[in-house]
């Protein structure tokens, strides 16, 4: 394959990915407020519960106002993933409760990064290779990368909630392409979302490869 001029990359699950499970860490987080739950049965319903969710993008919002968006979608989101387990009334303040497992999400604590990921980075900046995000996560990312450490590999970072379009949406590859002054034929996308990352890259005519990671 043709050296690309930018290589993008997915985030969660590509480049790093949660210490044992959304699950774990949320009913982990849920006991110190006194809370008992399993984390297997919170996992189940927090997947459940984000499916059932619009998409994290919020079109027409003013930049300074996405965090606020961002916040109350993910609060959502955890409302219902605890009321699905059955334990939300057992909250003696979850407003506090979700304020504690947000800024969790935040900080390098509930992640790991993949062995091969920093050493991959490496040899494309070596190479001359531009690299980027694209990304449906919130605008925490930026502080989870830099608490990983990986922030200054990445000349761009797309994510959804800013660009107002999701993957697998056209747009927000457009947009990321934009910043690198790219056409879609001379990236690639890499990512571990076969419908996110492997289809809307490729219907957006970028060189798409699937990631397989067994976490």
């Amino acid at each position: 394959m043709k050296q690309p001029k930018v290589i993008f990359l997915d985030a969660v699950g590509t480049l790093f990915y949660i210490k044992g499970s959304v699950g774990v860490v949320y009913a982990d987080i849920a006991r110190q407020f006194g809370v008992e739950v399993a984390g297997e049965a919170v996992n189940a319903a927090f997947f459940q519960s984000f499916v059932a969710a619009p998409p994290p993008m919020f079109p027409g919002v003013k930049l300074e106002d996405i965090p606020d968006y961002e916040y109350e979608w993910w609060q959502s989101v955890a409302l219902d993933t605890f009321n699905r387990v059955g334990v939300l009334e057992k909250f003696a303040d979850f407003a506090t409760f979700f304020d504690s497992l947000y800024s969790h999400f935040a900080t390098a604590k509930p992640w790991f990064i993949y062995a091969d990921v920093i050493p991959t980075l490496e040899y494309w900046q070596r190479r001359g290779i531009e690299l980027g995000i694209i990304s449906n996560f919130d605008s925490r990312l930026y502080l989870v990368l830099a608490a990983l450490g990986l922030e200054n590999f990445f000349s761009s970072i797309t994510i959804s909630t800013e660009a107002g379009a999701a993957k697998p949406e056209s747009q927000i590859f457009t947009t990321a392409l934009s910043k690198h002054n790219c056409l879609p034929e001379k990236a690639w996308h890499i990512g571990d979302s076969f419908k996110e990352d492997y289809q809307g890259a490729t219907k957006s005519g970028l060189t798409a490869i699937l990631l397989k990671r067994s976490e």
